[in-house]
């Protein structure tokens, strides 16, 4: 119960249970927020939509008939930012004390409230990257060397010279594949309400203030932000398999499939000018979307061989739709007339072919297109795209077959003097389907060796096998089945987790022969070493593995090209953050050397995490970072959870994406990257070993504790968020949490940023730092050493949203003061030093922009904090009374969900 009195000018006398507080009036809360925003640095275009965004999310509180909900949201919000500004405990306790004071009822829609705005923020700060990309568009010089793919190809150029570079150009390959890792914590539902209200904001922007327009775009808007409101913000169950992969055909239908082949005519724009859409191109189509939604069993007992070949199905259906579309718009505006733009014979043997085989559509094709046979030759192909779709008479026998159709029609403009039209629409259908077939994402199946293991032994037994090994078979015929129907390209990579010796991976080719006899698919097995043991010993592993009898044989089909993988998960679970980093480039260096020495066209797959605990962070500078011949123009990658979103989902964000990653790509095998690279490798070695020692003491010290393991599962919620329905695969490897290993890493991860500590992306990093000592030379490494730089680069943002006085809460949940003084210890050694290195008072100053992102969203982000802090310890306090706990338990827990979905929201990158 609360009361207020007047007290003085601009404030009023709040009385908690158990403190009195003072409370700033409307007039002053005005006045902090403001001062709070301006001091953020806010362009002003983002701090009016925020306002905007927000204000409207205000009269959809104050309308729903919730009585004091707005006023309380805004006391909790103008508190967490007074807490934020003036770093006082009085103004934190002050905060706490409004969290703590509201019914269990009201927290939970106060919860509801912030994680709303965080969308909106959100939404706002994508809004005003998409308008800063465009402002840049058409400016040169704005952006770095290594920006752009043209940036970076002008530079390859004055080093290696034009016949080399081009050479590199042409077999550029930037390869992300997209995973249904649990860390993106809204549901679909969410996306699409905020992805609408995308669309209305742009339409606001283009509307004239103040005008009719204007004012219908935010009559909208207000009904889509009610929509947003009114949505249940949890999942009632876990998605399904099959619902994860059409949650990623969503980003594949918005934006992907018309953005990829925007960004290769981007790129030859910007390398030819005028000359560009006159001839052919020199970019190739050089992007590969992979996909594990559907066919990653490891761990996941849902993905089955079923699901397995429906997610092909699923996405051979998107795309071929896709293609249909495509060819149906860009065929209707080839308007243009026989007299002036005759048709190559070819062409007409195209058309013939088509009108014998289907006379009905063909007359009526003819009677819509008199005297126009390019026009309706792309729209004959599209309908043999839709038989091919419904597998019906005229369907075409694969991707090449369109090519070859579509490079003919290509040929026949360029005859007949058409070069705008034959290398401009034309040549993008050719790019969409170079870059995605008739599959769209090349699936790859991933499974434990110790399931292969167990298989192999059930199946050399001679006794009747298990349910597990007769599924463990049965992928293997859905990978044939898949190949017969939609093409090799459409799945045949082979991801084996925990590679710990060649006979692992030379297990798939057994299996497979037991599934299949000599009529095996094809198969590219990839092994993936994530422990550190596995990764010192890989390049052992793999010259043992290139001998086998069907590497050699596969590898003499390819070109000698071989793929492996490496982990940052669990290396970094493993051995702590720092060691795994080291022990990563270790690895690549060795393993890149290995490839060169034996002629081998290496292929990296880094399976990198959205959070920095799993190797996240900006990909184009970790791609700068790598060994010598590590890249070679080839960059794959995992993408997980809200980063697909992020990176994928709006496309100018996308384009811009995509284009940074591949300059990345293509100069990182540039010989001055490269020599810096490898000659500040050298000349750091000693400070590598000191950290690699230092820091995975350190690490041990924690990790290894008596007792941690509990200790971690009760100072944050990682049991609860196993309890949140985000992804059909299970948090953890048993029942419960005995040990590390018992925990998978996005949980591990996940779990610490709820607590907004943040421990798996930089604990250890301020011991190695320190026992090195020498404060000029670590200065002298992080401005020469990529690897450094990236590293310490990447746990300023991670520091920079921690919270000690909030992660101190945590940690006294346990009842372990020796951990939560290890862990406040490490965390106040690492910043230190971050901030002596980088530069400056505060973290991330030497990165305003997104030291700006950051800062905004910490108040709030503490609000929901607040919250979930004081649902936890309920929880905590009543299962210490009683095991089985209460039916108050429901609502805490339901509250600590909530918040868990707001802080991820807040966080962004968040497992």
């Amino acid at each position: 119960m609360r009361a207020k009195h007047a007290h003085a000018p601009g404030y009023a006398r709040t009385v908690t249970s158990e403190r009195t507080y003072l409370e700033p009036t409307n007039t002053e809360a005005i006045r902090v927020i403001g001062r709070f925003e301006a001091g953020r640095g806010i362009p002003e275009s983002m701090r009016s939509d925020v306002r905007m965004l927000g204000g409207l999310l205000g009269q959809i509180l104050r309308e729903s008939g919730e009585d004091g909900l707005f006023e309380d949201v805004e006391r909790l919000r103008l508190a967490t930012i007074q807490a934020f500004d003036e770093e006082t405990s009085e103004a934190f306790d002050r905060a706490a004390a409004i969290a703590e004071s509201f019914s269990i009822a009201r927290a939970d829609q106060v919860a509801r409230a912030f994680t709303c705005y965080f969308h909106l923020v959100n939404l706002a700060e994508e809004h005003q990257r998409v308008r800063v990309l465009r402002e840049r568009a058409g400016q040169p010089g704005r952006e770095d060397a290594a920006d752009t793919v043209a940036s970076a190809y002008a530079r390859l150029k004055t080093e290696v010279g034009d016949d080399e570079a081009r050479r590199r150009l042409e077999e550029l390959r930037f390869h992300p594949v997209f995973t249904a890792h649990p860390t993106e914590a809204r549901r679909r539902a969410v996306s699409s309400s905020i992805r609408r209200l995308s669309e209305l904001l742009t339409q606001h922007d283009a509307a004239s203030t103040g005008g009719a327009e204007a004012q219908r775009a935010q009559r909208r808007m207000l009904e889509e932000i009610g929509t947003l409101w009114r949505t249940a913000p949890l999942r009632a169950q876990k998605p399904s398999p099959t619902d994860e992969v059409r949650t990623v055909m969503g980003v594949f239908d918005e934006t992907l499939f018309t953005t990829v082949p925007h960004v290769y005519r981007r790129i030859d724009d910007a390398l030819r000018g005028d000359e560009s859409g006159a001839s052919a191109p020199v970019v190739p189509a050089f992007v590969r979307v992979g996909s594990w939604v559907g066919g990653d069993r490891d761990g996941n007992p849902f993905v089955t061989a079923s699901v397995t070949r429906e997610a092909a199905q699923i996405a051979s259906d998107h795309v071929l739709r896709g293609l249909e579309r495509a060819l149906d718009r860009i065929g209707r505006t080839l308007t243009l007339d026989a007299e002036d733009t005759p048709p190559s014979a070819a062409v007409l043997a195209l058309w013939e072919a088509f009108a014998e085989a289907e006379p009905s559509i063909a007359s009526d094709l003819a009677a819509r297109s008199p005297g126009e046979p390019h026009r309706r030759v792309l729209l004959a192909f599209a309908r043999r795209v839709a038989a091919t779709r419904t597998r019906t008479d005229g369907a075409y026998g694969g991707p090449e077959e369109l090519l070859d159709d579509l490079r003919t029609v290509q040929r026949s403009l360029v005859e007949a003097g058409a070069n705008r039209h034959a290398f401009g629409g034309v040549q993008h259908l050719i790019w969409q389907v170079e870059s995605y077939g008739f599959h769209l994402t090349e699936l790859e199946v991933r499974q434990h060796s110790q399931v292969h293991a167990k298989a192999l032994a059930e199946l050399e037994s001679g006794e009747p096998v298990s349910t597990q090994t007769e599924e463990v078979l049965e992928v293997f015929r859905a990978i044939a089945d898949i190949q017969r129907e939609h093409g090799p390209r459409a799945a045949g990579r082979y991801v084996v987790s925990f590679t710990q010796a060649a006979s692992d991976l030379a297990a798939v080719h057994r299996l497979a022969r037991h599934a299949l006899g000599d009529d095996v698919p094809v198969l590219d097995v990839v092994p993936l070493f994530e422990t550190f043991a596995d990764l010192q010993a890989a390049p052992g592993i793999l010259a043992e593995v290139v001998a086998f009898p069907e590497f050699r044989a596969r590898m003499a089909e390819t070109g000698n090209r071989l793929e492996v993988m490496l982990g940052y998960s669990d290396s970094s679970k493993d051995v702590g953050p720092v060691a795994a980093n080291l022990a990563l480039y270790e690895a690549q260096e060795k393993i890149a050397q290995w490839a060169r020495e034996s002629g081998i066209a290496l292929t990296l797959f880094h399976g990198r995490g959205g959070a920095l605990g799993r190797g996240g962070g900006p990909a184009n500078s970790a791609i700068l970072a790598q060994p010598p011949h590590s890249v070679d123009g080839r960059f794959k990658l995992t993408e997980q959870g809200e980063v697909i979103f992020a990176r994928y989902g709006e496309p100018a964000i996308a384009m811009r994406h995509i284009d940074q990653v591949a300059a990345a790509t293509l100069l990182a095998s540039s010989p001055t990257v490269e020599e810096r690279t490898s000659s500040a490798a050298a000349r750091y070695a000693e400070v590598a070993a000191v950290m690699d020692v230092a820091s995975r003491e350190r690490f041990f010290s924690l990790v290894k504790a008596d007792g941690f393991a509990p200790w971690f599962a009760t100072v944050t919620p990682m049991e609860e968020i196993g309890l949140l329905a985000l992804g059909s695969r299970p948090a953890r490897r048993g029942l419960s949490v005995e040990s590390l290993e018992d925990l998978r890493a996005i949980p591990w991860v996940f779990a610490w940023t709820q607590a907004r500590i943040n421990l798996a992306g930089w604990f250890g990093l301020g011991t190695a730092l320190q026992a090195v000592g020498d404060e000029e030379l670590l200065a002298e490494a992080y401005r020469e050493w990529p690897l450094l730089r990236t590293m310490i680069d990447n746990v300023a943002m991670s520091l920079a949203k921690t919270d000690e006085r909030i992660a101190r809460q945590y940690l006294a949940l346990g009842d372990r003061d020796d951990l939560a003084a290890l862990v406040l210890d490490e965390l106040s050694l690492t910043r230190e030093w971050v901030i002596r290195l980088t530069g400056g008072e505060r973290l991330l100053e030497n990165k305003p922009i997104l030291q700006r992102a950051v800062q905004l969203r910490t108040p709030y982000v503490d609000a929901l904090s607040l919250l979930q802090l004081r649902a936890l310890r309920a929880l905590r306090s009543s299962a210490a009374e009683s095991p089985e706990g209460s039916g108050a338990d429901e609502e805490q827990r339901r509250l600590l969900l909530l918040s868990v979905s707001g802080v991820a929201a807040g966080l962004q990158n968040t497992g």
